[in-house]
């Protein structure tokens, strides 16, 4: 009987040893976390870093953000750091950019960045300009950040994306993430930036959750400013977006996949500085470039990356001449019907890249 317990007792130690070499062995634990609630937790890790960080917007504090961005941070915070303000852009914005110059790090929510256009005069001529203008002796640390680009049902004065308007001035970042990583460590980045930085989020990406590694959900996390993401590896033709249409290009390549086409689906992340280099190291590869935007085509992000791939190494090794994928160059319809074939859909996707390949 002894035996017999002796052996089941080593049985049991042999069995606990191997769940235990299995469990380290495992891969690090990875979370769902919505693009909303990475959001937030940037926002509120930066805050309790720092204590020059504040928030100011429309319903940004008793409201929890209208999009529910900066819930909690008010109960957490109070009302020097969380602050509501009139709806009134361009002067909420003003006073962001003049706490900015005088030494805080202010975070300026817009409810949409459709609404940044009563404040354009601030972010562009206040905070892009001044530290070029004081000979780099006034720095403007400021975050403008808010949703950006069509959403749905909203119609034609809040559906436009911003990313080539704030793109083309000097003295901006601008960021544009698509998941909950870029949005948690890009937006930790931009607070931490001593430059003005426009921060380019997405209504209908708010809800959806992505997996966030455990390396990504530490504090200390940030993703580069300027440096874009590769987030499928091919080697037949290369497709870059920003935002929302990333996701479209990697639904396309996956179903491109199966008829043997390999699509290199690159993340720009940022606007501006735009990573040229990473394009053109996949163009050198693959030979064929299609870009991908919601934006209206005329001066958009993809007809500044094509300008870019024409003018530098890249171009000598393309196949076929680069193709855009835009919105449609309209205001946007209210029309549900007619609002759906205003923005690029994956069959459009698809088209360009057949259509490009000659397939």
């Amino acid at each position: 009987m002894a035996a017999l317990r002796c052996f089941l007792r080593s049985g049991k130690n042999a069995v606990a040893a191997g769940l235990r070499r299995e469990i380290h062995q495992t891969a690090p634990a990875s979370l769902q976390v919505t693009v909303r609630d990475a959001l937030n937790q940037a926002m509120d890790e930066e805050l309790e870093r720092d204590d020059r960080v504040f928030l100011l917007g429309e319903e940004v504090a008793q409201y929890d953000g209208a999009y529910k961005v900066s819930r909690g941070l008010w109960k957490k915070y109070g009302d020097k750091r969380i602050i509501d303000t009139p709806i009134t852009e361009m002067g909420f914005a003003g006073i962001a950019v003049g706490s900015a110059m005088a030494g805080l790090r202010p975070i300026c929510e817009f409810m949409t960045f459709n609404f940044s256009m009563q404040a354009i005069d601030q972010v562009i001529n206040s905070a892009a300009k001044t530290y070029y203008m004081s000979a780099g002796l006034q720095s403007v640390p400021i975050v403008f950040r808010g949703p950006n680009g069509a959403s749905a049902g909203v119609a034609a004065q809040h559906s436009q994306c911003f990313a080539a308007w704030y793109g083309h001035c000097p003295g901006l970042k601008v960021v544009s993430p698509w998941n909950s990583e870029d949005a948690r460590g890009l937006l930790k980045s931009a607070i931490r930036d001593d430059n003005p930085v426009v921060f380019l989020e997405n209504e209908l990406m708010y809800g959806v959750p992505f997996e966030l590694s455990e390396e990504a959900q530490s504090k200390d996390f940030t993703v580069p400013i300027g440096k874009a993401k590769i987030e499928r590896q091919g080697n037949h033709i290369t497709l870059v977006s920003h935002s929302r249409m990333v996701g479209h290009c990697l639904d396309a390549a996956a179903v491109l996949a199966k008829e043997g086409i390999e699509c290199e689906v690159i993340n720009l992340r940022t606007i501006r500085p735009m990573d040229i280099e990473t394009i053109e190291a996949s163009v050198i590869k693959t030979n064929h470039l299609v870009t991908v935007e919601g934006g209206w085509p005329q001066f958009g992000v993809g007809a500044e990356i094509c300008a870019r791939i024409m003018e530098g190494p890249a171009f000598n090794y393309l196949d076929a001449p680069a193709v855009r994928v835009t919105g449609v160059d309209i205001p946007m319809p209210y029309a549900k019907i007619l609002e759906d074939h205003s923005v690029p859909q994956i069959k459009d996707i698809m088209f360009s890249v057949k259509k490009t390949l000659n397939v």
